[in-house]
């Protein structure tokens, strides 16, 4: 895959599983990016980019802005948004998401030539209250204390796909899926520090599933197995990367489920490992393994746009769901 990002991968397999927090490890957030940091990339690179546009969809509890970043606007195009930090504490899946704009915005012949077939639109940092700690209830239970899966009214956004009382979600669902109607979702979140493949004690990097409420159209279901298939053999073919079936509800509250239901969006659920904040201290990861799980959000969404454009998701083999071994966590006592 072109990219003018640096993915080598390391000797070491499977690096963005360690270490953990275990207690003792300073957690570190200046490689993350504030709100207002956030902003002013955004702004800066579209400023410079004419394949970018920023819009502002709407506004959160405390009054920020919610931005999406818009590649293409070719109707006759599939489209795919990528969302993240529906939860506040789930930092690394908007780093990853922030570079995969820079890569966007490089001008390169490969992103141009990828940008003629589909529509990219990414929604980074949904829960923008959450993830600056600025919200109407105590975070004394946090280990950081600075970040939270709640929004500012301490609601899980990722439970209000269907009354959508938030403002956030509201906007979400008004501006951007009603608006450009996608045809493909990523929504991307972190899971515990500790999960594990299958039955195993083996630390996976990251998790995945697709839709799995009854009322989700079969095709729909089959599209989003093959978005799934596509990062899936992308992560775990770079060598630092492991990733097991995540084992989620089917409530069509949660997006993953919802948006296929209502939209009929082919929808992806990917979990990475470890929190930047979390009351559990066997959830937060600390910092030291953040840049191979930030490289891991980042191919997954190049991957997957490039397989769209190119019309090779299409093709995709769906079979290894029957054989992914599932998320547990069985790690022993003595690691």
């Amino acid at each position: 895959m072109a990219s003018g990002i640096a993915l080598t991968a390391p000797n070491a397999p499977v690096s963005a599983a360690g270490p953990d927090y275990n207690g003792n490890e300073t957690i570190k957030n200046e490689r993350l990016h504030s709100y207002e940091e956030m902003s002013k990339l955004l702004e800066r690179l579209d400023a410079k980019s004419e394949a970018l546009s920023i819009e502002v969809y709407g506004q959160s509890v405390k009054g920020r802005d919610l931005y999406l970043a818009k590649f293409g606007s070719d109707e006759t195009n599939p489209t795919i948004l990528y969302l993240t930090q529906q939860h506040g504490n789930e930092t690394l899946t908007t780093e990853g998401a922030l570079k995969f704009i820079q890569h966007l915005t490089s001008n390169s012949k490969e992103v141009k030539e990828m940008l003629n077939h589909v529509n990219i639109l990414v929604a980074p940092r949904l829960n923008v209250d959450g993830a600056e700690g600025d919200v109407n209830f105590s975070l004394e239970d946090y280990v950081s204390g600075t970040h939270t899966r709640y929004n500012a009214n301490e609601v899980d956004l990722n439970r209000d796909h269907v009354d959508r009382e938030q403002p956030e979600t509201q906007a979400l669902h008004e501006n951007v899926l009603q608006k450009y109607s996608p045809d493909y979702m990523i929504d991307l979140h972190h899971q515990g520090a500790e999960t594990t493949l299958g039955d195993t004690d083996e630390l996976v990097s990251g998790s995945i599933l697709y839709p799995t409420n009854e009322e989700v159209d079969p095709q729909v279901v089959e599209k989003s197995k093959q978005l799934g298939a596509v990062l899936y053999n992308t992560v775990e073919s770079r060598g630092f990367g492991t990733l097991s079936k995540y084992i989620g509800g089917s409530a069509q509250t949660i997006s993953r489920n919802g948006l296929a239901a209502e939209y009929g969006i082919a929808t992806l659920l990917f979990e990475m490992r470890g929190m930047a904040d979390h009351y559990r201290e066997d959830y937060v990861l600390g910092q030291k393994s953040n840049g191979y799980l930030i490289k891991q959000a980042v191919i997954g969404m190049e991957a997957t746009a490039n397989a769209i454009a190119n019309g090779s998701i299409d093709e995709a083999d769906t079979s290894f769901w029957d054989t992914l071994p599932e998320s547990s966590y069985n790690r022993s006592e003595s690691e």
